[in-house]
């Protein structure tokens, strides 16, 4: 089995494929200044482009993990995540609460897909 690592980094690299397993780190917002809704299209504008990178798209998530810096904004990340997740393709997903490396992110978002 062959691993390419995508935009690698000292810590970290964005993506790693894996066989037919695609392995995205953490993303997080680039620009704080919005609600919950603007971050996660920010995040989920960015979770696009890092999957495009790796030859599939978002119809390939097979799995999701949320992290939201507070809960009471499930209903605002649930507004922006059900207008962009592809119909009938909803990936298995957790969305919990934690806190966040930087206090100004109010979302994390882990996907992984299969490209098979």
């Amino acid at each position: 089995m062959s691993i390419q690592r995508i935009l690698p980094a000292s810590r970290y690299s964005e993506a790693v494929i894996a066989g037919n397993f695609i392995f995205c780190a953490g993303m997080v917002p680039e620009r704080t200044d919005g609600d919950i809704v603007a971050q996660t299209k920010d995040v989920l504008a960015q979770i696009d482009a890092l999957l495009a990178r790796c030859g599939c798209d978002k119809t390939a998530i097979v799995d999701t993990v949320i992290y939201l810096a507070d809960m009471a904004d499930y209903n605002g990340m649930n507004q922006a995540w059900d207008s962009w997740v592809a119909p009938g393709q909803a990936p298995a997903r957790a969305t919990v609460e934690a806190r966040l490396a930087n206090p100004a992110w109010l979302i994390e978002i882990k996907v992984t897909a299969y490209q098979g």
